[in-house]
């Protein structure tokens, strides 16, 4: 960010970095980054692209969504913002479609080196195990103390250095599972790391018949706490700062059962071609090409589904695909159906078209439709 000094394509820049960054690892962004950035390389450039072109580049990278709000904003800065990008978090988080407070605080502290904290999930981690936070961290109560955290903590003259750093160790050395808490630059700043050093100390002087403990005048000790463990779940020695942070239980995935008909026929040059349809504009995978799929009920039995798409198709035998989202165990059952002849599409259904396996992956298609 500080060699590029148009503010407005660094902004750029550092946002289309931290919209793909959410929910996706750094190792999976890189190749998606650079493609997009040597595609669209400016605001202006992406505000003309079309959607299909965005979910294109887009396939693979998943929650779908995010590039399609990205290429809103950008039209917006153009068409109502004369292609300036906000130049502070709050105008950023107001005025742009699919940025939230912490892509606001991003931009802004790494772009304008405005002093605001950012909040992220490795930000989470390390301020929870320097405050001893014990309460849900996905809690209001926390995430409010959290951002008072980040906001009061932030370098005044490198912010954005300051953010990236402190995102940086959580993601390298304050990590979830066996934190390198002897490698730690803030350690001496840590109370949960202090917390277990003096358990250590107390359990070598009880060996030896030396001092009781004296209690930690840090220690809250008042019931009700909105950020202290809640009394049910005490500190656990054997987790040492891994007791930090607590989140709430993780809601298990829905299922849900799709039936997929791959439509094969005989292209004029010899090669296999297969039917692919677009999805709506709205909802999962919004925008996104398939093969012609039916949601089914989830205790239908085979012969029952072969009923209710006989309308369809006929004559199909399959087997099933199971593809993970976040919040859905989807199960895909694979027919397929060698056509002899050339079939009529109905220009009534949803629009699609006959593409090779070529076409096919250079297609928006969702990875789940990869794997069928």
């Amino acid at each position: 960010a500080a060699t590029e000094t148009d503010a407005d394509r660094r902004a750029y820049a550092v946002w289309v970095s931290e919209i793909m960054l959410q929910q996706t690892q750094v190792a999976t962004v890189i190749d998606y980054y650079n493609r997009w950035m040597q595609k669209w390389p400016t605001l202006q450039a992406l505000a003309q692209a079309s959607l299909e072109e965005v979910n294109e580049l887009w396939a693979g990278l998943g929650y779908y969504s995010r590039g399609k709000r990205l290429q809103e904003a950008a039209r917006k800065v153009v068409s109502e913002l004369a292609g300036q990008m906000p130049r502070t978090a709050e105008d950023l988080q107001k005025l742009l479609p699919g940025v939230g407070r912490y892509t606001a605080g991003a931009i802004a502290s790494i772009s304008y080196g405005q002093a605001t904290g950012v909040v992220d999930g490795n930000v989470i981690r390390v301020l929870c195990r320097l405050r001893c936070i014990g309460a849900d961290s996905s809690s209001p109560a926390v995430i409010d103390r959290l951002w008072d955290m980040a906001n009061a903590l932030v370098d005044r003259s490198r912010p954005g250095d300051f953010n990236q750093a402190l995102m940086e160790l959580g993601a390298t050395v304050c990590v979830p599972k066996a934190p390198l808490c002897g490698e730690c630059p803030v350690k001496q700043h840590c109370r949960a790391w202090r917390r277990v050093e003096k358990e250590l100390a107390f359990a070598s002087q009880k060996l030896f018949g030396k001092l009781t403990p004296v209690p930690d005048v840090e220690d809250c000790g008042v019931g009700g706490c909105p950020l202290c463990p809640p009394a049910t779940e005490p500190w656990d020695s054997s987790l040492g700062v891994t007791n930090f942070p607590r989140k709430a239980a993780k809601k298990q995935p829905r299922a849900a059962r799709t039936a997929t008909c791959v439509l094969e026929r005989r292209g004029c040059h010899g090669a296999p071609e297969y039917l692919i349809v677009q999805r709506p504009s709205s909802g999962l995978l919004a925008g996104l090409w398939e093969f012609p799929s039916l949601p089914l009920a989830q205790d239908l039995q085979e012969e029952k589904q072969r009923e209710v798409l006989a309308d369809h198709l006929r004559a199909w035998t399959g087997w099933p695909v199971v593809h993970i989202f976040s919040h859905i165990h989807q199960t895909y059952v694979v027919y397929s159906l060698p056509l002899d002849g050339d079939v009529t599409l109905d220009p009534a259904l949803s629009p699609s078209r006959w593409v090779t396996e070529e076409e096919f992956l250079a297609s928006a298609v969702s990875t789940a439709m990869k794997k069928v």
